[in-house]
């Protein structure tokens, strides 16, 4: 299940001034307001082509459910891949890997159209996967029944789907009930996705001169600029997010963190954090992961953005939205927010279903401790700080 608040820009811009003007007063004291106003309005985002990447991982993947469904004729195949998908775990084979002849040269084909609409290095690998469309099919696919295939919806106000049979025929199924006959979706794996997807991100921004580090969901992993004692951070020691309805053709989440501040020369910097562990809405995770590492960052402050990917976000259309609106923004002696700043980046239609906002936390400090609600009221952060010693 995965949680989807609505957008609220207007909500979220008076937040944001709001807080601007606060942490300015708490950052300057008697300094002037005027020290902790926002940078001129940002230059519009360069043009996109967001509705287009949907609509070609959309296409994709239909041609893949077509594809497959047509190849559950063949009974060895068909019993092949139900045994397979009845011993994962998560009941989901990489199809493409597994299939044969000329199914595994269209299925490569639509692996790399997908690559290609969400600005994906050509060496991502396969991104199809196949998986049960609902716990509740096992028992009639372990019996032997032929499953249909249907391709994941790609927007969460879809009510219906339509799946496959082996004869060509289509089936028109309630997107919100799960039914009794065994459905295969074809899906993107979105862990692969997301961790190929943030690497472009990382990317994109550094060429646009924003600094990013790599990904900070380890120890290891983060910056070789701490000093050599050691440096603080903040830790995630809970996280969880809110119930939702979601459509049962949708798998789990695909969370990651968009950490923001000022670096240490002055500049704009984005860390984004993969977040991997956090699958379901309405469960607390408890993963001990880093969030922030303030050697990295100026003052004592930082927001955090937590999106989800969604199937069809080309990430270098993310990255560029992301770095046209925060580099008009300049270090103005104080603290500003900049949730705002990053959520106005992207353009409208990115809105519809990807790249999802999940919800946001403003002013993080080092010393922050406890339980930190999000913006959006959606779910809820427990963190401490965390200080990490040199060997």
């Amino acid at each position: 299940m995965r949680p989807r608040p609505t957008r609220r820009r207007g909500t979220l811009t008076a937040t944001a001034a709001t807080l601007v003007a606060l942490c300015a007063a708490q950052t300057l004291g008697a300094a002037s307001a005027a020290s902790a106003a926002p940078a001129p309005a940002p230059a519009p985002a360069p043009a996109h082509t967001a509705t287009t990447a949907k609509a070609a991982v959309s296409s994709a993947q239909d041609r893949a459910a077509r594809d497959i469904a047509r190849s559950l004729g063949d009974s060895s195949w068909r019993t092949s891949l139900s045994t397979a998908t009845l011993k994962s775990p998560g009941a989901e084979v990489p199809v493409s890997e597994r299939a044969t002849g000329s199914l595994r040269s269209r299925l490569s084909a639509a692996d790399r159209d997908i690559a290609k609409a969400k600005g994906l290095d050509a060496g991502t690998g396969s991104l199809l996967r196949l998986r049960l469309g609902d716990p509740s099919m096992r028992a009639a696919l372990a019996a032997g029944a032929t499953p249909w295939v249907a391709a994941a919806v790609t927007d969460d106000d879809d009510r219906t789907v339509t799946a496959y049979d082996s004869q060509g025929r289509t089936h028109v199924l309630d997107a919100r009930e799960a039914p009794a006959q065994p459905v295969y979706v074809v899906d993107i794996d979105s862990t692969k996705a997301l961790a190929a997807g943030l690497d472009v991100v990382r990317k994109e921004l550094a060429k646009a001169g924003i600094a990013s580090v790599a990904p900070t969901n380890t120890v290891s992993a983060l910056s070789s600029t701490a000093a050599s004692a050691g440096f603080w951070t903040t830790k995630i020691t809970a996280v969880h997010l809110n119930d939702d309805e979601e459509p049962w053709i949708k798998g789990d989440a695909e969370i990651y963190t968009l950490v923001s501040g000022f670096g240490l020369d002055g500049k704009v910097r984005v860390d984004p954090v993969d977040m991997p562990y956090l699958d379901s809405d309405g469960t607390v995770y408890r993963p001990n992961q880093i969030l922030v590492n303030w050697s990295n960052y100026k003052y004592n402050l930082a927001d955090a953005v937590m999106m989800e990917e969604d199937g069809s976000t080309n990430y270098r259309d993310l990255a560029k939205a992301i770095a046209a609106v925060l580099l008009t923004i300049t270090d103005q002696g104080a603290y500003i927010p900049l949730v705002n700043a990053i959520l106005d980046a992207m353009p409208d239609d990115w809105w519809t279903d990807d790249p999802d906002y999940v919800d946001s936390w403003y002013t993080l400090a080092q010393q922050s401790t406890g339980t930190l609600y999000g913006a959006r009221g959606n779910g809820y952060l427990t963190v401490q700080p965390y200080f990490v010693e040199q060997f």
